[in-house]
């Protein structure tokens, strides 16, 4: 698959049944469960878990979701969605960019952007990231 940016993390998705909607193709809100899926599926790969992110009292909070819908998926198509740390501040913030491809035309059904501001746990309060994460999202960071 051909991708807008290099090395991205890559999941595969087989399109349920029990995601489809009354308009008969993939309802809205599984694109956003998808995001969230390979967002995890990376820093997990990364070594950043939520195990991890509880020890450390911090998390990335969706600040923001850039949505854009090109094209409809249905029932029984094979997908890919890529995602890349494409902004880290080293403050406060984190961009992951995404792009869901259908595998069998390559067509780009989905492209995203979300911004994530780090938080305590405990107090849902702004914190800044700890070094840990500046490390390591950092050092998977591609310049767009």
């Amino acid at each position: 698959m051909e991708w807008a940016l290099p090395d991205p993390f890559v999941i595969d998705i087989h399109v349920s049944e029990a995601a489809i909607d009354d308009y008969q193709h993939v309802n809205n809100s599984e694109y956003l469960r998808w995001v969230e899926q390979v967002s995890w599926a990376h820093s997990e790969a990364l070594g950043l878990s939520i195990e991890r992110y509880r020890e450390l009292d911090r998390a990335l909070a969706i600040h923001r979701h850039e949505l854009d819908y090109l094209a409809p998926a249905f029932a029984g198509d094979e997908l890919q969605l890529a995602t890349w740390v494409v902004a880290c501040d080293g403050r406060f913030s984190l961009t992951r960019r995404f792009e869901l491809k259908r595998v069998r035309d390559a067509k780009m059904l989905f492209q995203a952007r979300t911004r994530f501001a780090c938080i305590a746990l405990s107090s849902g309060r702004p914190k800044r990231l700890p070094e840990e994460y500046q490390r390591i999202y950092g050092g998977a960071l591609i310049t767009e």
